[in-house]
C-alpha cells in the first residue's frame, strides 16, 4: 500500500512520521528546505508533561540537557513577588523549554535510522490530487517529482501550500499580540526558575510598562520577552538593548551584570483557526490548522497532540481499510479543543490587557490577573491544560457498567506504573501509541506478586478473553491502582492516551460496545460526507 504523504519537516511533520512509523505505516516527508535548521536561540518551544512524554517515547531519548525543565515559576508585579511555583516530578512536573531547532534535530535524529520513513530534502509541493483509492502530490525545484500515498497531511506552517491548494479558509485575528525576543547568556538571581513580571518598577507608565518574560535554557542562557504596545512600531537594536539593560539591571540590584547577547527577534502572535481540517484524503495539522500563543499557549503543544490524535486513526484506515467515521473524528475532537482553547483566549484579553476602567480598583483583581496569566504559561487552567474530547463522536454511549474515576471520559488518563503481558513493569504511557487500545485492569496486590502467580487467577480469565474478541488490536496491562478506581475495575484508553470509560468489573459486551465506536462505529466505516465526496481535486 502507498505511504502516507507529509507535507512539512517541522517538529509537527517529523513527530507524525514518527508516530505512523511506531504503528506500522510508512511515508514520506516533503521538506522544502536542505534537511536541517538553522540554529536560532530566540526561538524556542515550551512543552508540557504529555508532549514532552510523547516526544521522549517516539524518540527513545531524553529531553534532559537538550532542554531545560524548570526548578520553578515566580510571578511578580512591580516590586513584589504574587505567585511562587516548585515543581516536582510526582505531583507537579515541570514544563520543558527547549529550543526548537535543537528538537527539531532530536526529531531528524530518531528518524535516521527509521526504514519506514524517507525525507525528500528540496522539495515544494505545488499540487495535489485526489482520487478514491489515493492521492498524488507534486513538487518542484531540484527533485521535482509526482509523489503517490495512501493520505496526504499539510504540516507546512502558517503559510500552508495544503491549506491554500484545498481553499480552506483560516479565518482569525492578526498581530493579537507582540513580543521583542532577546536570548542571552547571563546570570540572573533565580536557578533555573522561569518568570513573569508584570509592570516592573523601572518603566513606570504608558503601554510600554507591559510586562517581561524571563525563561531558562541550558548552559545559562535565558530567553527574555518583552509585550510590546500595539502598533508596529519597528523594534530597532538600540530600544533592544535599552530594554535588555534596563531589565538584567532592574532584576540585579541596579547594576547590569554580565551578558553576552546570542540571538534577537521579534515574536507575534496571531488567533486562527481553519475551517476545515480534512478534505477527502487530505488533513491539515499543527500551524497549518491553527494558531494560538498568547497569554504563554503554546501552539507546538497543540500541533504535537494533532499529530498524536491522527497517527492511530491513519495507521488503523492504512492496516484495516477505510475508517471514514474515524478519520472524520481528527476535526471534530481537534479543533474543538484548539477552538476552545482560543475562545478563553479572546475572552481573557480585554480582562488582562484592558489595564483600566472599573476592574483596576477590584481588590484582588491583580493578583487574580497573575494566576491566570500564571495558568496559560503553565499549561493549567483554560487557558493551558490540554483539552478533552468529552464531546467525540468516538464517545461510546449507554453503558451500563460505566463507572466515574478521577479522570473523566476524553480526558488524557495517568501514567501509573503497570505490568505488561510479558510480566515486565513499565509506565502506562510507554505502551501508547503502538496501534491499539489498552484494557487496564486495577487489581491491588499483583504488583507483589509474580504474573505467573495471578494471570490465570479471578477474574483475569475472563478479561483476556474478552479482550481477544474485541472487534480491534488491542493490548492487556494491569496496575495496583489508578486514581478514583475502585478494585476490578477495567478502564479502556485509546492509543493516544485519552480515556475512553471505565467499567465496573468484566463486562464483555460493554467492553466490545465502548470498543467498537472508540475506532468509529459497528463496521468502521461510512460513506464520505457531503464535504469530501465534492472535494475531487485540488491542483495549483
Amino acid at each position: 500500500m502507498d505511504p502516507v504523504i507529509i507535507v512539512g519537516a517541522g517538529p509537527v511533520g517529523l513527530t507524525l512520521a514518527l508516530a505512523l512509523a511506531r504503528q506500522q505505516v510508512p511515508s514520506v516527508v516533503l521538506d522544502e528546505g536542505p534537511g536541517k535548521d538553522e540554529p536560532r536561540l530566540a526561538r524556542t518551544v515550551v512543552l508540557r508533561e504529555d508532549t514532552t512524554a510523547l516526544v521522549e517515547r517516539l524518540t527513545g531519548a531524553s529531553l534532559d540537557g537538550a532542554g531545560l525543565r524548570w526548578a520553578g515559576w515566580r510571578s511578580m508585579r512591580r516590586k513584589q513577588v504574587t505567585q511562587e511555583v516548585r515543581f516536582d516530578d510526582v505531583t507537579d512536573p515541570a514544563p520543558l523549554h527547549i529550543a526548537q531547532h535543537v528538537l527539531t534535530g532530536t526529531l531528524r535524529a530518531a528518524l535516521a535510522g527509521q526504514r519506514l520513513v524517507k525525507i525528500a530534502v528540496d522539495s515544494r509541493l505545488d499540487g495535489i490530487e485526489q482520487e478514491p483509492s489515493g492521492v498524488t502530490a507534486h513538487t518542484r525545484g531540484p527533485r521535482g517529482t509526482w509523489w503517490r500515498g495512501s493520505h496526504l497531511v499539510g504540516c507546512d506552517g502558517p503559510r500552508s501550500t495544503v491549506r491554500k491548494l484545498l481553499d480552506i479558509r483560516f479565518p482569525g485575528r492578526t498581530a493579537v499580540e507582540r513580543h521583542a525576543v532577546a536570548a542571552l547568556r547571563t546570570e540572573l538571581p533565580w536557578d533555573d526558575e522561569a518568570l513573569l513580571h508584570r509592570t516592573p518598577p523601572w518603566r513606570t507608565s504608558g503601554p510600554s510598562a507591559g510586562e517581561v518574560t524571563g525563561r531558562p535554557l541550558p548552559d545559562g542562557v535565558w530567553r527574555l520577552d518583552w509585550l510590546l504596545p500595539p502598533g508596529k512600531d519597528l523594534v530597532t537594536p538600540e530600544l533592544l538593548v535599552g530594554r535588555i539593560r534596563e531589565t538584567l539591571a532592574g532584576w540585579s540590584g541596579g547594576s547590569t551584570p554580565p551578558y553576552e547577547l546570542l540571538d534577537t527577534g521579534v515574536h507575534t502572535v496571531h488567533h486562527r483557526l481553519a475551517r476545515r481540517w480534512r478534505v477527502g484524503r487530505v488533513f491539515v495539522a499543527g500551524d497549518a490548522a491553527h494558531l494560538l500563543g498568547a497569554f504563554g499557549t503554546q501552539g507546538l503543544d497543540e500541533g504535537l497532540r494533532d499529530a498524536d490524535n491522527l497517527a492511530w486513526k491513519l495507521a488503523l484506515a492504512w492496516h484495516h481499510g477505510s475508517h471514514e467515521a474515524l478519520l472524520d473524528s481528527y476535526q471534530e475532537e481537534r479543533r474543538a479543543a484548539v477552538a476552545a482553547r482560543l475562545r478563553a483566549a479572546d475572552q481573557a484579553l480585554p480582562l488582562l490587557r484592558g489595564g483600566a476602567g472599573i476592574r483596576a480598583y477590584v481588590p484582588g483583581a491583580a493578583r487574580g490577573h497573575d494566576v491566570l496569566l500564571t495558568d496559560g504559561h503553565l499549561g493549567r487552567g483554560p487557558l493551558g491544560a490540554p483539552g478533552t474530547y468529552d464531546g467525540s463522536p468516538l464517545a461510546p454511549r449507554h453503558l451500563e457498567a460505566e463507572v466515574p474515576v478521577d479522570t473523566p471520559p476524553g480526558a488524557p488518563v495517568e501514567d501509573v506504573r503497570v505490568t505488561a503481558e510479558d510480566g515486565s513493569f513499565v509506565r502506562l504511557r510507554d505502551r501508547l501509541g503502538r496501534g491499539a487500545l489498552l484494557v487496564l485492569l486495577i487489581a491491588p496486590g499483583t504488583g507483589v506478586w509474580e504474573r505467573r502467580h495471578w494471570v490465570g487467577a479471578g477474574i483475569m480469565p475472563r478479561l483476556a478473553a474478552a479482550v481477544t474478541a474485541l472487534p480491534c488490536p488491542a493490548e492487556l496491562l494491569v496496575a495496583e491502582s489508578y486514581p478514583g478506581a475502585a478494585a476490578h475495575t477495567v478502564l479502556l484508553i485509546r492509543p493516544d492516551g485519552h480515556l475512553v470509560t471505565a467499567l465496573n468489573g468484566v463486562r464483555a459486551a460493554d467492553l466490545y460496545a465502548a470498543a467498537e465506536a472508540a475506532v468509529g462505529g459497528p463496521d468502521g466505516s461510512r460513506e464520505p460526507s457531503g464535504a469530501e465526496a465534492t472535494a475531487g481535486s485540488a491542483t495549483k
